[in-house]
């Protein structure tokens, strides 16, 4: 099936990035720690991604995609190239004016970002300065965005997903080498985030060539295509923007609370990231462009079929993911990063973190299928209410529960409003019509259910068996892991097998597009 295929080729290079991604975490743990440095430098780097968000992968891409995809399958690649080349120019403009803005402003930026940082100057002036070496990646990895939504629409998936790699990449390169010629490894850091960008857009710039779309700088011109679009990414910018308030939000109470309490997310969200990119992710980028194709095309049943076997295949990878995070959250995360600078206190803080980060995984998953419907039919009003009430629902939540529970408290109030948000999407597009559950999605979910137990079950009873092992030094510690995890695989998909929640096909399919 073309659409697995896709998301096999997406999750693959994803894989690959997470794990380099651990490297680089299990790097900055051990050179930064959990200490103020390191929560100045994390507040950088999700700052220029706060509106990466907005202005690329979120209200941008979700525009662009579709009607890219439109333009190629009703009016050939010409067309799509010039209204490419169009959106492109006034991306560029926009991105232009607001990092010169931000970067004059930056001090009173960080007072809206993290104002907890007042308290201790010499904190407040690192993250101001590392956020301003770090915000131009805000303009590359935009232009990134829409190049690759320009190779996914043609089907092109490989050089897209593997620009995070060349990321990882530069990140590493920095903390092992730049780091010894800067004042603190943070500010090395920064350096890797912004060359990394650079990095990032000559990759994609010259796959694009090989593909025939060479996209030439335009003057900005608001032609009927561009105006199209940009009334298309108001309501989802305000979507997106919804969600990076939320975000934000969650960035100011937790500089509000003890220190390393940034880190702690930070790191647990790292893990977390895995699965979610992996398969998450990929749907997403897999499935918005067919799902575009096929609505234009007027062929309903298709698009129907492609979102139940996306949601399906999601639903197979990410529900015993959340149940393996839950039960060994705390073997993770002292194997990843227990070590140098980040202590036991904070691998039991981070732990805990991920526990409940990984509950709501599966929702984190769902939202990026079931979005993809809607951004297929040039929808994009329905997911900003939708998203309003998640933001509501995480802001309430994170506010009753930081006094208490501190940044397990935040960790919740995600957990919990992207499960609302998944619910909400998916009781809409129901209503609608333009997603029932078919019989085998109905069939095959409580048996994935099930096996998911079973192997949260076994990893509990192993965790108790290995726990000499796990109590040991790093060598015994890394075997006692992975004997966990290939365990539970192994687990999992037999009972999967036996209960019929997938099929010996569906497992060779699953691990022949992974090896390809």
């Amino acid at each position: 099936m073309a659409l697995l295929k896709s998301i096999a080729t997406v999750g693959g290079f994803t894989l690959g990035s997470r794990i380099l991604g651990f490297i680089r975490d299990i790097l900055v743990a051990t050179f930064l720690g959990t200490g103020w440095i390191a929560d100045a430098f994390f507040v950088a780097f999700k700052f220029p991604n706060l509106f990466r968000r907005l202005f690329a992968e979120g209200a941008f891409n979700a525009a662009f995609v579709p009607q890219f995809a439109g333009l190629l399958e009703s009016d050939g690649r010409e067309a799509a190239k010039l209204f490419a080349e169009q959106a492109l120019a006034v991306l560029l403009w926009v991105l232009l004016i607001f990092i010169i803005l931000v970067q004059i402003t930056m001090p009173f930026a960080m007072l809206g970002f993290a104002p907890g940082f007042v308290d201790n100057q010499a904190q407040f002036d690192l993250a101001v300065l590392l956020t301003r070496i770090t915000f131009p990646y805000l303009l590359f990895i935009s232009i990134v965005s829409l190049m690759a939504g320009v190779l996914n629409s043609l089907g092109k998936f490989a050089a897209a997903a593997a620009t995070p790699i060349l990321l990882n990449l530069c990140l590493i390169s920095a903390i092992t080498l730049l780091a010894r010629y800067t004042p603190t490894p943070g500010h090395a850091l920064a350096w890797g985030v912004a060359i990394g960008g650079m990095v990032q857009f000559v990759w994609l710039l010259v796959h694009c060539g090989r593909q025939g779309m060479w996209l030439r700088l335009r003057g900005p011109r608001m032609t009927k295509a561009v105006r199209t679009m940009i009334r298309r990414i108001i309501p989802v910018a305000i979507g997106a923007g919804v969600y990076q308030i939320s975000l934000w939000i969650d960035t100011i109470i937790a500089s509000f609370l003890p220190e390393g309490s940034i880190s702690y997310l930070f790191f647990a969200d790292r893990v977390n990231q895995l699965p979610l990119g992996v398969v998450g992710v990929a749907v997403g980028t897999a499935l918005l462009p067919l799902l575009s194709r096929q609505i234009r095309s007027g062929d309903e049943a298709a698009a129907m079929d492609s979102q139940n076997r996306a949601l399906e295949f999601s639903l197979f990878l990410t529900l015993p993911a959340a149940v393996a995070l839950m039960v060994i959250a705390g073997p993770i995360i002292s194997v990843l990063f227990e070590r140098g600078a980040f202590d036991a206190r904070a691998a039991d803080a981070t732990a805990g973190a991920l526990a409940i980060f990984a509950v709501g995984l599966p929702a984190y998953v769902l939202v990026k299928g079931l979005a993809s419907s809607y951004f297929a039919r040039e929808d994009t009003v329905t997911p900003v209410k939708i998203a309003v009430v998640a933001l509501v629902a995480n802001v309430v939540i994170s506010l009753a529960l930081m006094g208490p529970f501190k940044h397990l408290g935040i960790a919740t109030a995600l957990a919990a409003s992207s499960w609302i948000n998944a619910m909400l999407l998916a009781w809409v597009l129901k209503r609608r019509g333009h997603w029932r559950p078919d019989e085998r999605f109905k069939r095959r979910l409580p048996r994935m259910v099930v096996a998911s137990v079973v192997m949260g079950a076994a990893l509990y009873g192993s965790t108790i068996a290995l726990n000499d092992l796990l109590q040991a030094g790093i060598g015994l510690r890394i075997m006692a892991v992975a004997l966990l995890v290939v365990g539970g695989l192994a687990v999992y998909g037999l009972t999967a097998l036996l209960t019929g929640a997938a099929t010996k096909e569906d497992l060779a399919r699953i691990l022949n597009r992974s090896k390809a």
